[in-house]
This record gives structure tokens, C-alpha cells and sequence, in this order.
């Protein structure tokens, strides 16, 4: 599972011309999930999301999280965070969680960051979207799981 979050001042995403989804200051994460993904990291990636203190305080300072300053979450299923590019010039998929487990995990996914008392909305699992957003900072960072893509990792804690 790997996660690219974004902190941003607005983000929406929008699919066949229509906002589907939309927030504030907040963050911005594309999430993709692959074969060596079981699930059971979904909770503690969540939860690590909403404490990351990527905000700044009052002195300038990364100090806060998203639910210390009242933000929300937009999350964007996008599976090419998990290509493979080691060989040739073309990304592989081969390493691509399938599209029903990825579904899966995507859902609960969302259904593990709103249980820690954060706001979210969401992209549209599958379908071609359109991301518009102004980023704070730019901050911007990789979040994965200790089996993505089955090499060590930090572990998230």
C-alpha cells in the first residue's frame, strides 16, 4: 500500500464534468495497492494519515495534524503509484493489485479514515478523473506499507 499525501489549501476531483468530491485545507492522498497488500495494514495507515503532523503551528513550525486544525481528507484510488518501471520504458503492472481486491481495500480504506474523526470525500474507484488543487508548501510525502511491493520499509507505527 502506498500513499502520496499532499497538504493543500483545496482539492476536488472531478469525473464526466461533475465534482464528485471536495475539500478545504486539508490533504490530498492518492492511494494504490498492491499484490503483496492483505489489508491488514489499512487500519494503522489510517490512522498514521490523520496523526501525521504535517501543519504548522503558530510558530511556523510542522507540528499539527489534519484533525488538530479542522481539515478534511480527499482520497484518489491510483493504481499507477504501484507500476513497476525498473525494466524498459513502459510501466508494468505487473505487481498491480486486481482491480476487485484493490476495490476492496480502497473502500475500507475510507471507511478506516473516517473512523478517526476526519472528514473525508472521495475520487471515483476505476474511472478517469480530473484532480485540481493549489498545494501548501509544496509538502508533499510517501507513505508505505512495511509489504509494499515486498521490500523493507519503515514500518509504520
Amino acid at each position: 500500500m502506498k500513499c502520496v499525501i499532499q497538504r493543500v489549501k483545496d482539492a476536488r476531483v472531478v469525473v464526466d464534468g461533475e465534482t464528485i468530491g471536495t475539500i478545504g485545507m486539508g490533504l490530498l492522498v492518492y492511494v494504490g495497492f498492491d499484490v503483496h497488500d492483505d489489508g491488514t495494514d489499512i487500519p494503522r495507515m489510517a490512522g498514521k494519515l490523520t496523526r501525521l503532523r504535517i501543519f504548522e503551528d503558530i510558530e511556523g513550525k510542522m507540528n499539527l495534524s489534519v484533525k488538530d486544525v479542522g481539515g478534511a481528507i480527499l482520497v484518489v484510488s491510483q493504481f499507477t503509484l504501484v507500476a513497476d518501471l525498473s525494466k524498459g520504458n513502459r510501466p508494468s503492472w505487473d505487481f498491480a493489485a486486481s482491480p476487485d481486491i484493490a476495490r476492496d481495500f480502497y473502500e475500507r480504506f475510507l471507511v478506516a479514515c473516517r473512523g478517526e474523526g476526519v472528514i473525508v470525500q472521495e475520487g471515483r474507484f476505476g474511472a478517469h478523473m480530473r484532480v485540481i488543487y493549489e498545494n501548501d508548501g509544496p509538502a508533499t510525502f510517501l507513505m508505505e506499507s512495511a509489504r509494499s511491493t515486498g521490500r523493507p520499509t519503515a514500518k509504520i507505527t
